[in-house]
């Protein structure tokens, strides 16, 4: 008895993906022209990079010369910069979002952004900036973390601002800059 409601199991799991499969086969494939067309307003509207792009045109059914053929256009007629797209995705997570270095190079690995495009970028923004987002991060969560001792409580912020992005040596800076501001007052 086991034994078939394991294997009935494995044959739902089997015909969802099986279904899925057939979903995603009667989609219907759109021509280059048509994908060219919904690129370039994408493009037109938002920054977008090189990876996200060729993810939309799998997606849609796109071969894959003619995928090559609509990136070469986008590129050069500079629809698609991946060194613009970069550049911007930096700015905006390190502002808006409160991300260190470390989360945005795995943002932006997983947009498929070359380790060479985006290296100098980061060279170009001061650790001042850094600092300047993480010290309110830290100084927040060091007031309402709980903890038996102050190595613990140190222990879960640096957890904490690791988890955001930050590298050890700035969050080490901002923790014991924190703590001794707590002293004097």
């Amino acid at each position: 008895m086991a034994l078939s409601s394991k294997s009935e199991a494995i044959s739902s799991r089997n015909f969802f993906y099986l279904l899925k499969l057939f979903v995603m086969f009667q989609k219907k494939q759109i021509t280059e022209q048509q994908a060219l067309s919904k690129l370039t307003g994408l493009c037109a509207r938002a920054e977008h990079c090189s990876g996200e792009m060729l993810d939309k045109m799998r997606q849609w059914g796109v071969d894959e010369e003619a995928q090559a053929r609509i990136m070469e256009y986008l590129t050069k007629n500079k629809f698609v910069d991946d060194e613009r797209f970069a550049r911007f995705f930096i700015n905006d997570k390190i502002k808006y979002n409160g991300w260190g270095r470390r989360k945005i190079e795995q943002a932006l690995w997983m947009k498929h952004i070359d380790r060479t495009v985006y290296d100098p970028i980061f060279d170009e923004v001061d650790t001042e900036e850094y600092l300047a987002q993480l010290r309110p991060i830290i100084k927040q969560k060091l007031k309402t973390t709980k903890a038996n001792s102050d190595y613990e409580r140190s222990m879960k912020v640096i957890k904490y601002a690791m988890s955001r992005g930050f590298e050890i040596d700035l969050i080490r800076k901002c923790i014991d800059n924190a703590e001794l501001l707590d002293e004097t007052y």
